[in-house]
């Protein structure tokens, strides 16, 4: 290896035919498997005999194992000073309250002016995720989305909290729970309700998703299940004001299942349909993006395993759009 080891690790006899990444990331939970893993193909562990570069490498009683975790590289994206509002941040990780227009992490088009970009100025003690030092972003909202998202730190809590929206994903049951508000246009048909169909890509669009063209087929389709319940918290001129709470956390998921059911976003360029009338187009248009807000977010800490649990209240555009549509 090109670097003297900076950890060392002897197997015990249950470690007996345990995988090598498997072992060493339980022994270092400040790694990731999938960070381990590189470590390993990248001929930075090795015992006795020489290097190891193969992650499913069995173990063997009171073998030793000598690794080399290089110092973690500089991130690809720049960083920059943009202001950001922050509920809660410790070593683990971080949560902001995202204003609208805020582009989440550098992509084509939006190579500048992120997220990511923001968090690499102002978190100052980041230990490099995959190696590299960057925030974990596991999950994500649209650019014109507001409200409320975590980023990971460490590699530790990227890990646990990527599984636990993972999980969320696939619709298990767990400890994360998400709520968005939303005005649509119009009111949903009940005060409460959920929809739970089969979700996949648009068949025509493959920039946007669809669950029309699932909804009545079987576990053989290729869509997968979406679950979104919601409850109307107060009713507009032709619009409402609607709390959703994500059961499985399919992309743009709220945003379809409106639509496809006849009651899209207010704003929403991409699933939406033109106002009805003047006065829900000129609300429309000065909100200019859909309205929707990441409203609340609860999980159990990846590191400390305490709850905690944010709230961010209703942006000024969109109590603006309220207050202009009440009844």
């Amino acid at each position: 290896m090109n670097a003297m080891p900076n950890r060392s690790l002897t197997a015990g006899e249950t470690d007996s035919g345990l995988r090598l990444d498997r072992f060493l990331a339980t022994a270092f939970p400040d790694l990731s498997r999938s960070r381990v893993r590189d470590l390993i193909k990248a001929g930075q562990v090795r015992n006795s005999v020489g290097t190891i570069v193969e992650p499913d490498y069995r173990v063997k009683p009171a073998e030793m194992f000598d690794i080399v975790v290089p110092e973690a590289e500089p991130a690809e994206p720049g960083a920059e000073s943009i202001p950001l509002t922050v509920l809660h941040e410790d070593d683990a990780l971080i949560v902001i309250d995202k204003p609208a227009g805020l582009v989440v992490h550098p992509a084509a088009g939006h190579t500048s002016g992120t997220l990511v970009n923001a968090l690499l100025h102002h978190c100052k003690d980041l230990s490099g995720i995959g190696g590299v030092l960057r925030p974990g972003i596991v999950h994500r909202l649209d650019k014109d989305t507001t409200g409320l998202i975590v980023v990971a730190k460490t590699d530790r809590s990227h890990s646990a909290l990527a599984a636990a929206f993972a999980a969320k994903s696939r619709g298990e049951p767990g400890g994360l729970e998400r709520t968005y508000l939303a005005i649509t246009s119009p009111a949903p048909p009940q005060t409460t309700g959920t929809y739970r169909t089969h979700y996949g890509r648009h068949p025509t669009d493959r920039k946007k998703f669809s669950s029309k063209q699932h909804r009545d087929k079987g576990p053989g389709d290729a869509g997968k299940w979406a679950v979104t319940h919601w409850q109307v918290e107060c009713v507009l001129h032709d619009a409402a004001l609607v709390r959703f709470r994500l059961e499985t956390g399919r992309t743009h998921q709220i945003r379809v299942h409106a639509s496809d059911h006849g009651w899209p976003l207010v704003g929403d360029q991409t699933y939406g349909h033109k106002p009805r009338d003047e006065r829900l187009a000129q609300v429309a248009k000065d909100l200019g993006r859909q309205a929707l807000h990441a409203a609340t977010l609860s999980f159990e800490h990846p590191v400390t395993g305490a709850r905690l649990a944010f709230e961010s209240l209703l942006p000024g555009d969109m109590q603006r759009a309220v207050d202009a549509l009440n009844v």
